[in-house]
């Protein structure tokens, strides 16, 4: 699930962000490499697409919400295709673990805060439906391993405790000791290595695949909450199985956990951090990586079985240079980050590119969510070729580490980043359109439409239109 509030969002409004937290998820990016080398390898394909992330608790639940009345549906999609937007990112499963269409798999979210769906509309089906109608592409996505809103609170966890007590993320707070996830007021992740955690996640991925006439389906959130976590019991048993089979070490029955891992934490302006760290702790980041990594085989398996055609695809936030924190390599298995002497990271070990996920997708969705859109627009940055913390010098990282294998699409953050005007949010919709491979996604539609959902305190809808034109 999105976050829309402006005390929840962490901004980054300046030009320069090199050791900020740059956030759209409740994630905390940290500074990755920097510096130039090799020439980033030129991409020639410019499909131009331009997709509208659509989130459903605030466009259909929330107080400006316009999405829970099908003439206003109607009449949103129209102003969309004369904007120029070609397609819609739909939201079909929030942080609560809730869905958006009757599911056999977890409650459907029907209302909150007083505003429901309309009573017999399928809200899914209806989008898709009058989306293709004016020739749209209709992604979905899924919020994969939260399953808990804690700013109502309401979800899964909340309502099935021996779930909770199961399956809820335990995490790591500054004084070392092992408390679940919700004890600290974050979402209700839950721990992704369950076997019962990942059946549940597939079981709705397949479901929504095999109902609707999908273009394609994006997993997001897909990841663990942080750096601080997953440390349950059942993530202990899982690690010592894998150093045995991985690395024949029998000795590590015998570790001290957590602390062979990370043997102190800090409180870093809110977010949990390794003050200093173990002998197992490369190892471990090793370990969380090849987690998703199999997920993400099983999902793309999954979705290819009912309808090879539809695309697979994972919206990923673009500071690939901290992402290992989320234990998350969207990194093609050709680049190799522990061999690279262009941009030198610290945190991998040897075979952490096996983990790289990006030969599994058939798009990739990139979070450029910065406000300074040149690398020369700052003196700090000029002289560079990846910088984590730009437009430019994002897009640039994110083709070198990928090989440009898969379809790009760059996004903007139309809403929580404090533009200076429109004619920003222009060029920097113009300026992705012109160098990635698929187009560009604008996060979020609330954000257009509502005044009170971003900082200019207008409607952006001419500054789309101005972004979109060759």
């Amino acid at each position: 699930m999105k976050q829309y509030g402006f005390l929840k969002i962490l901004i980054c409004g300046g030009l320069l962000c090199l050791g900020a937290a740059c956030k759209k998820s409740s994630s905390n990016p940290g500074t990755g490499g920097g510096g130039s080398g090799e020439p980033v390898n030129t991409d020639t394909v410019r499909k131009r697409n331009v997709m509208v992330w659509v989130d459903c608790k605030s466009n259909v639940f929330g107080s400006y919400g316009r999405l829970n009345d099908t003439a206003k549906m109607k009449l949103m999609l129209d102003t969309m295709k004369t904007v120029g937007i070609t397609g819609l990112v739909l939201d079909v499963k929030g942080s609560a673990g809730y869905t958006m269409f009757p599911s056999a798999y977890a409650t459907q979210f029907t209302s909150l805060n007083g505003k429901s769906l309309q009573a017999g509309v399928d809200y899914v089906g209806f989008m898709i439906k009058e989306s293709k109608k004016r020739g749209f592409k209709v992604y979905v996505s899924t919020v994969t391993f939260v399953e808990g809103d804690a700013s109502v609170p309401m979800g899964k966890l909340y309502d099935d405790p021996a779930f909770r007590n199961s399956y809820e993320s335990i995490v790591c707070d500054a004084s070392g000791k092992r408390v679940p996830i919700t004890s600290t007021g974050r979402n209700g992740f839950v721990n992704p290595a369950q076997p019962a955690v990942q059946e549940r996640a597939l079981n709705i991925v397949k479901e929504v695949v095999s109902k609707y006439d999908i273009d394609g389906i994006l997993l997001d959130y897909c990841r663990y909450a942080d750096i601080y976590a997953d440390f349950s019991d059942y993530s202990k048993t899982k690690f010592i199985e894998f150093l045995k089979e991985k690395y024949t070490d029998n000795a590590a029955a015998a570790m001290s956990f957590p602390s062979d891992i990370v043997s102190s934490w800090k409180n870093s302006s809110g977010t949990i951090l390794p003050e200093a760290t173990g002998k197992y702790y490369k190892k471990w980041l090793l370990y969380r990586s090849t987690v998703i990594y199999d997920f993400f085989k099983r999902a793309r398996a999954a979705v290819k079985a009912i309808k090879p055609n539809v695309d697979f695809g994972v919206y990923v936030g673009a500071w690939y240079g901290s992402y290992y924190q989320v234990g998350v390599n969207w990194a093609s298995q050709d680049y190799d980050p522990f061999n690279d002497q262009t941009i030198r990271f610290d945190w991998a070990y040897p075979e952490y590119n096996k983990t790289g996920y990006l030969e599994q997708l058939d798009v990739l969705m990139t979070g450029n969510y910065f406000t300074q859109v040149l690398l020369s627009e700052n003196s700090a940055t000029a002289n560079l070729t990846y910088h984590w913390w730009s437009i430019e010098g994002s897009l640039n990282g994110i083709k070198y580490i990928t090989k440009n294998k898969v379809p790009l699409y760059g996004s903007i953050d139309m809403g929580n980043l404090q533009w200076s005007s429109k004619a920003e949010i222009t060029r920097a919709i113009k300026y992705i359109l012109n160098n990635s491979s698929g187009g560009v996604m604008l996060f979020d539609l609330i954000h257009m439409y509502t005044p009170q959902a971003n900082y200019l305190k207008q409607t952006l809808w001419d500054a789309v239109a101005e972004g979109t034109k060759p």
